[in-house]
């Protein structure tokens, strides 16, 4: 299965994404890292501000952090072991048979696959790693989750064809490659509610209503939420579950 050429959503949030999107649990890496047939280069493709990036570098002597989009990319996390630069997944000016790992991160529905994966195997050693994950809806407090899924329905109208893949998993996308088992893994945090608002902030559908509507539905949402919130400096638990694909290139 196609996606479409690259379609920038994310650059007019990329200051918010920076600053709200949740980081990868340390085992996910470990995982992968222990997976790859060597620890000298990772290529983390759409990396968005560098949050999977980051913590590559605590495990490879180099990553190279591409995206698209340049407004991501300048608000990207430094690290001395991680070069970022502008760049298409189809096209990452990566050398031959350079790279051990290859992460995407809550992106793969982005990518034109059938191009991405050609880039894959010229870059890729033998048998290098790739995995892609995505997480889909934030849940784990009964008190918000009903209003967390009821703002999500509503935002449905303004959410790209390609969000269905995010809440399939990843399961009907394009994976050419031997499939590798992995353990279960989940994001988890304790956020007060304006850090939870600012995560809703970087969705997608979020930009696009506040853009094609002149409204911000993030005034409703809030006051919904703060109706069951209780104190808004008290921290609650959110969890993401990880939909996670890892392959080899052989």
């Amino acid at each position: 299965m196609r996606t479409a050429a690259f379609k920038d959503h994310f650059s007019v949030a990329a200051h918010e994404y920076h600053r709200h999107r949740p980081g990868y649990p340390p085992e996910l890496f470990d995982f992968l890292a222990g997976a790859a047939p060597g620890r000298a280069l990772a290529w983390d493709c759409a990396t968005g501000t560098g949050q999977a990036a980051v913590a590559l570098a605590e495990h490879f002597e180099r990553v190279v952090a591409t995206d698209a989009s340049a407004a991501q990319v300048s608000h990207a996390v430094t690290h001395p072991r991680v070069s970022y630069a502008v760049a298409t997944a189809e096209q990452s000016g990566l050398a031959d048979r350079s790279v051990d790992l290859v992460t995407v991160a809550q992106a793969m529905h982005w990518l034109d696959l059938d191009r991405f994966f050609a880039e894959l195997g010229r870059v890729a050693r033998p048998g290098a790693v790739f995995a892609a994950w995505t997480y889909s809806l934030a849940d784990g407090d009964p008190a918000i989750d009903p209003i967390v899924r009821g703002f999500y329905e509503e935002m449905g109208p303004w959410w790209p064809p390609e969000r269905v893949h995010v809440e399939e998993g990843y399961r009907r996308l394009e994976f050419p490659l031997a499939s590798i088992d992995a353990p279960r893994f989940e994001i988890r945090a304790r956020w007060p509610l304006d850090r939870l608002l600012g995560y809703f902030s970087t969705w997608s559908a979020v930009n696009r209503c506040r853009r094609e509507s002149g409204s911000d539905p993030l005034a409703a949402l809030r006051a919904r939420l703060a109706a069951a919130w209780g104190d808004p400096d008290q921290s609650r638990p959110v969890r993401w579950p990880l939909h996670l694909r890892v392959g080899r290139v052989t």
